[in-house]
């Protein structure tokens, strides 16, 4: 039997891949496509991770799709609220109806050829058995994240298995824990972390933050109150344009100014937190990184939560480095012990490329480690392949949106010109590689080495900058002299 042919093959069911089923709804009708997600259901991310208090990190007036605006009262949303917002959007599209669930894309072949990738998935039935299902088609878009939904990131804690209660990783978190009136230790500083303790403070009889070194931690209000108030006296699709806009500028704004000023940008920071915390609070070890403000992603608490639990003793900062886990809980380097009943190890993710997918072209493996990356979407010498990356300064789904207008322009621009085959080359012996980010987090710096690079100028340079993608994904020229068609 043959395997089933799609024009396009999307890959994840996340909020990435819903936003590129929509746009090639609209904008390449004529296209066939499905897509293949490795899971049960529809969410990515916000369907992945269950643990208390899940949610964005960023407004959703940018990480809410172009297209569908965004009308819930709080602008930072909970997970729940962002699951429901995604299933909608597939739901009143059709775009529901064009998912293979149960499908974990492994193996993808392209053939010069017969222009057509040859994709392997594993399908998992009902019963839990598994067989090799193949497709193929024309274009292949990854919208598979940027990490490893199987496993987080745990170090190696010496001690381990003398611990005798509960261990808990965000991204595999227990059905039904139950953690009211206990003690809970979280391992870590990043957004989750953030997150974590204030909810689980409400009930716990007290939670620490355990923290290697500090990172920068900025309140914003729950609510906008300017989007409210605009939509109720504007359309809904209006308003959310305009609050779009004004964050995305001034998300730039910020960035920009960490860049030139960032001693300035720290003092503000700082002050924020000496003023939700006390005169008498020391922020200058539980809230003062090593590092300037966007070396590393900056850790969003709306209402200042994290603050308030702290203020009220539900909950405390403990900045030190780990000695061992003990039976009762971990012994600090400085000879202290946590007492937990619960240790939460919010301790990162694992970044991979492409959903760890294995790509050969022509019987040529791809190791993406060498591969330059073409606008941040596509590589060097692979064809008619692209992925959804989102930023790493601002909203995932503003870079991930002008990336699916972007492969729905060059689909089209190949079907007006008779072309079977699109591929960026470079032949410039000026570019250099560089690496594709220029993070300093922990989750980034262990990765880093296997990631695909970016080169020192256009097209292949990664300006993490919303504005230049506008003028050079949605309007500027397809056929720029780098993508080279056959």
């Amino acid at each position: 039997m043959s395997p089933e042919h799609f024009d396009v093959l999307i890959v994840g069911a996340g909020l990435s891949g819903i936003g590129a089923g929509y746009h090639l709804q609209r904008k390449c009708p004529t296209k066939s496509f499905a897509i293949l997600e490795g899971r049960g259901s529809i969410g990515g991310t916000w369907d992945l991770f269950r643990y208390p208090g899940v949610r964005s990190d960023s407004d959703m007036f940018t990480l809410g799709y172009s297209f569908k605006p965004w009308t819930e009262a709080k602008a930072i949303a909970d997970g729940p609220c962002i699951l429901n917002y995604v299933r909608q959007t597939a739901a009143e599209n059709g775009i529901d109806q064009k998912i293979r669930f149960q499908h974990r894309v492994r193996r993808a072949s392209w053939s010069t050829s017969d222009a057509r990738w040859t994709v392997e998935a594993e399908r998992t039935a009902s019963d839990g058995t598994t067989e090799t299902a193949a497709f193929t088609c024309n274009f292949l878009f990854m919208c598979a994240g940027y990490y490893r939904y199987e496993d987080g990131y745990t170090p190696e804690f010496s001690g381990r298995a003398d611990f005798k209660g509960l261990i808990v990783h965000p991204q595999k978190w227990p059905d039904n824990l139950d953690y009211a009136g206990k003690r809970v230790v979280v391992i870590g500083s990043g957004a989750t972390a953030v997150t974590l303790v204030p909810e689980m403070a409400k009930t716990a009889a007290h939670v620490v933050m355990l923290q290697r070194s500090p990172t920068y931690v900025v309140s914003r209000p729950a609510q906008d109150l300017l989007a409210n108030k605009l939509r109720r006296h504007l359309p809904a699709s209006l308003a959310y344009q305009l609050i779009r806009w004004r964050n995305v500028m001034w998300g730039m704004y910020f960035f920009q100014l960490s860049r030139r000023k960032p001693a300035r940008v720290k003092e503000l920071i700082l002050g924020g937190v000496k003023m939700a915390l006390g005169p008498d609070y020391d922020v200058a070890t539980h809230f003062t990184p090593r590092y300037n403000p966007w070396d590393q992603r900056l850790c969003l608490v709306p209402d200042g939560d994290l603050f308030r639990a702290i203020r009220d003793k539900r909950a405390s900062v403990v900045t030190r480095d780990i000695d061992t886990f003990t039976e009762n809980g971990i012994r600090l380097k400085d000879g202290n012990e946590l007492e937990a009943d619960i240790i939460v190890t919010a301790t990162g993710l694992v970044l991979q490329v492409l959903g760890g997918l294995e790509v050969a072209v022509d019987g040529r493996r791809i190791d993406f480690a060498g591969e330059l990356t073409y606008k941040g979407m596509m590589y060097a010498d692979v064809p008619n392949l692209a992925s959804a990356l989102g930023y790493t300064n601002a909203s995932w789904t503003l870079k991930c949106d002008l990336t699916c207008e972007y492969v729905c322009r060059l689909i089209n621009h190949m079907d007006r010109h008779g072309y079977r085959q699109c591929m960026p080359h470079n032949d410039d012996p000026a570019v250099e590689q560089l690496p594709s980010l220029n993070f300093s987090s922990g989750y980034v710096q262990r990765s880093i080495a296997k990631m695909p690079k970016q080169g020192s100028k256009r097209p292949w340079r990664l300006y993490q900058n919303y504005a230049l993608d506008v003028v050079s994904l949605r309007f500027g020229k397809v056929d720029d002299g780098v993508m080279r068609y056959s």
